[in-house]
């Protein structure tokens, strides 16, 4: 949902709390092509910032 409605703050919240519950970067991926699909453009643009949200919240559990 935050990917569809394009609001950075949740898709930081969001994407760091799926990292935490155990989500994989393929389930975020995937997460990202069903918004890009219900709401294209934005949605997809977005997701890259997800990943990157994935990614430090990634580096933060290894610290």
């Amino acid at each position: 949902m935050a990917l569809t409605t394009q609001c950075a703050y949740c898709i930081e919240a969001h994407t760091k709390a799926a990292h935490a519950a155990g989500a994989t970067q393929e389930e975020l991926a995937e997460a990202t092509m069903i918004a890009a699909a219900l709401r294209a453009g934005g949605s997809y643009a977005h997701g890259f910032m997800a990943m990157k949200f994935f990614d430090q919240a990634e580096q933060a559990s290894v610290a």
